[in-house]
C-alpha cells in the first residue's frame, strides 16, 4: 500500500506583479538573502523574473539536495552562462556523461599527483615577492589584479608546464573579458543570443577564439610528442587516463572543455580567496603574528613549503577556511529537481522550479557560528569543526559534485600565504570596508588595493 507524503505550504516573500522579487534580489543579493535568513527558519519561496525559486536555509536541506538525493537535481539555467565558454566540462555537464568525465579526471587530482605542482606554486609566488620588494611602499598595490596574475601563472604552468609562460600576457586580457561577460550576463534577464553581432558579443567571441587557439595548440603539440617527451602536468595526466570500463580516453573536445574549466574556475576563485585573505590579515595583525610563528616552527626561518610540510601548517589552513567562510567564492548554488520532490519535513519542490543553496548564508548562520560576521580562525579548531553539521560549511560545494580542484586550491593558497605573509606587512587604505560583489564568484567590489611594506 502506497503512502502519501504530507506536504506543507512554503512561505513566500511578497513581490511585485509580473516581476516578483526580481528588483529586491538584483539590488542587493546578499543583503536580501540575509534578511530572508533572519525572517525564515527553513525554506522560503521567491519569484525572480519569470521563475519560481525555493531558497533553502539549513545544512540538512543542503545535504539532502547536494548528496542524499543528488541524482534528482541538475544544475539550473543559470549555469548556461558558464556553459557558453566552458562547454561540457565537469562544472557544467550532467548525468552519465558527467560521471564518466569525473571518473576520468579524478586521478589527476589525487594529492600525490598534486604534490608535483608545489614547486611551481613556490616559484611563481617567489617571483611575485621579488617584484613587490621593489614597489614604492607609499603607493597601494592592486591586490585583486596581482592575485589574478599569480593564480593565472600557477594554473597555466600546472596545466601546460613552463613552456607557455609566453602565453600568459596574451591570455590575461581575453580571460578578463570573458569573466566580465559572464558577470554581466548573470543578471541579464533578457539575453541577446551570441549569433547577433553586438559589440559585447563580438568582444566575447574574439576572447574565446584567442583562448581556444592556445588550448588546442597545446593539445595538438602534446599529441605529436606523446611517447617521446614527458610532462608532469595536468594536461598530460588528463590525456593519459582511460575509462576502466571502455578503455576510452578523452577526445580533443573533452580535453578542451576540461582544461578550460580548470583554467577558468581554477584561477578566479583562488585569486578572490587570496585577495580576501590579505584584506582580512591587513585588519588583523595578531593573526599575522600567529601565522609567522607557525611558519618558523614548521618550516624554519628560510624553509620552503612542500607537499609534506603543508599538512603541518594547521593554523594557516584555519585562516584559509575562515576566509572562505566569510567570503565563499561560490556564494550560491542553483539546482532544479528533475521530478517533483519533497524535502524531509514536508516542503514540496516541484520539478523544474529552481532551488537555491547558499554557502554565504550557511557560513553566517548564528546557530552554527558564534559572532558569524567576525573573522576568527579559531572557528576551525578541530573540536569546533566536529561540533558543527558538515553541511554548515560548503566552500567547494559538497556531495558527488564537490569541486575536483579543492586540494589544488588549498595547497596553492597555503603556499602563497607562506611567502607573502613572511615577506610583507599589509595595511588597508582609507576605504577600509570593502563590500563583496556577488556575481559568478564573490569578489571585492571595485577591486582591492592595499599598502605593503617589507616585513621586519
Amino acid at each position: 500500500m502506497e503512502t502519501t507524503v504530507q506536504t506543507q505550504p512554503t512561505p513566500r516573500v511578497k513581490g511585485w506583479p509580473l516581476v516578483g522579487n526580481t528588483f529586491q534580489f538584483v539590488r542587493d543579493p546578499l543583503g536580501f538573502l540575509r534578511q530572508l535568513q533572519q525572517q525564515y527558519s527553513r525554506v522560503v519561496g521567491l519569484r525572480i523574473a519569470n521563475r519560481n525559486l525555493t531558497v533553502t536555509l539549513t545544512p540538512d536541506d543542503a545535504k539532502y539536495i547536494l548528496q542524499e538525493n543528488n541524482k534528482n537535481y541538475h544544475k539550473s539555467e543559470a549555469y548556461r552562462v558558464l556553459q557558453l565558454f566552458l562547454g561540457n566540462g565537469l562544472l557544467t555537464s550532467e548525468g552519465e556523461f558527467w560521471r564518466r568525465q569525473r571518473r576520468l579526471a579524478q586521478p589527476a587530482f589525487h594529492r600525490q599527483r598534486l604534490a608535483l605542482l608545489v614547486d611551481t606554486m613556490n616559484e611563481e609566488t617567489r617571483e611575485l615577492v621579488g617584484r613587490w620588494q621593489t614597489h614604492d611602499p607609499h603607493l597601494p598595490v592592486d591586490i585583486s589584479g596581482e592575485m589574478m596574475k599569480l593564480a593565472l601563472a600557477i594554473v597555466t604552468r600546472s596545466l601546460f608546464s613552463s613552456n607557455v609562460k609566453q602565453h600568459i600576457d596574451t591570455l590575461s586580457g581575453p580571460i578578463n573579458q570573458i569573466i566580465e561577460f559572464a558577470y554581466e550576463a548573470l543578471y541579464d534577464f533578457v539575453r541577446i543570443p551570441l549569433k547577433y553581432p553586438t559589440p559585447r558579443n563580438r568582444r566575447y567571441l574574439r576572447a574565446v577564439d584567442k583562448i581556444e587557439a592556445v588550448i588546442y595548440e597545446m593539445i595538438n603539440q602534446r599529441r605529436a610528442e606523446q611517447g617521446s617527451v614527458r610532462h608532469d602536468d595536468l594536461l598530460e595526466m588528463l590525456m593519459e587516463v582511460q575509462d576502466e570500463e571502455t578503455g576510452e580516453r578523452m577526445t580533443d573536445q573533452q580535453l578542451r572543455d576540461e582544461v578550460t574549466t580548470i583554467f577558468m574556475a581554477g584561477h578566479e576563485t583562488t585569486a578572490n580567496a587570496l585577495s580576501w585573505a590579505l584584506y582580512l590579515l591587513a585588519k588583523h595583525p595578531d593573526v599575522v603574528q600567529k601565522l609567522r610563528h607557525e611558519f618558523d616552527r614548521v618550516l624554519g626561518p628560510d624553509g620552503q613549503p612542500t607537499a609534506e610540510n603543508l599538512r603541518e601548517l594547521t593554523y594557516t589552513m584555519q585562516v584559509i577556511h575562515e576566509t572562505m567562510r566569510l567570503y565563499p567564492p561560490a556564494w550560491v548554488f542553483s539546482r532544479k529537481p528533475l521530478t517533483d520532490d519533497v524535502l524531509p519535513g514536508g516542503y514540496a519542490l516541484p520539478a523544474g522550479n529552481g532551488v537555491l543553496v547558499s554557502p554565504y548564508l550557511l557560513h553566517r548562520d548564528p546557530k552554527f557560528w558564534e559572532a558569524p560576521d567576525e573573522f576568527n580562525p579559531d572557528n576551525f579548531l578541530p573540536e569546533k569543526v566536529k561540533a558543527r553539521p558538515t553541511y554548515a560549511y560548503l566552500p567547494f560545494g559538497a556531495g558527488p559534485r564537490l569541486c575536483i580542484g579543492n586540494n589544488f586550491a588549498l595547497m596553492e593558497m597555503q603556499v602563497a600565504l607562506v611567502h607573502l605573509v613572511r615577506a610583507f606587512d599589509f595595511r588597508t587604505t582609507r576605504r577600509d570596508v570593502i563590500p563583496p560583489e556577488p556575481g559568478i564568484t564573490l569578489r571585492p567590489r571595485g577591486g582591492l588595493r592595499l599598502r605593503l611594506r617589507n616585513a621586519e
